[in-house]
């Protein structure tokens, strides 16, 4: 990854199973969407969350902070757009934004850690765009 912020949007609809009763998405569905964010942008710049974690690194979430505007809805066509905001030696940081026509609902920063198996802190693996 470059100096430059890196950017990648996912598009999906919202499943009946992520509501709670008034059809709102629960607002815990939203790190799951975040997640999915993150391995997508892994996998278009052609690497594999899977085979991070079998080289015996794995990306865990070290700090969350979310921002609420508006509920997304059973059925909604949602785009999230995540952003790699900083990359140091073993800590990244993104931001999220989920839309809805253009209107934003959700926007939040995560920090990034890399760790090894036994849990102690480890360099981020190269996550340059791969040949696909």
């Amino acid at each position: 990854m470059s100096d430059s912020p890196l950017t990648h949007v996912y598009r999906f609809r919202v499943a009946y199973q992520e509501t709670d009763g008034q059809r709102r998405v629960h607002h815990a569905n939203y790190l799951n969407y975040f997640e999915r964010g993150r391995v997508e942008m892994l996998r278009d710049l052609g690497h594999n969350y899977k085979s991070i974690e079998d080289d015996g690194r794995m990306l865990v979430v070290a700090e969350m902070n979310v921002r609420y505007m508006a509920p997304a809805e059973f059925d909604d066509c949602l785009e999230l757009t995540t952003t790699v905001t900083e990359v140091r030696k073993v800590r990244m940081r993104h931001r999220y934004q989920i839309h809805r026509d253009g209107q934003l609902l959700v926007e939040a920063d995560s920090v990034i850690a890399c760790i090894d198996r036994s849990g102690k802190l480890t360099r981020l693996p190269k996550l340059d765009p791969q040949p696909q």
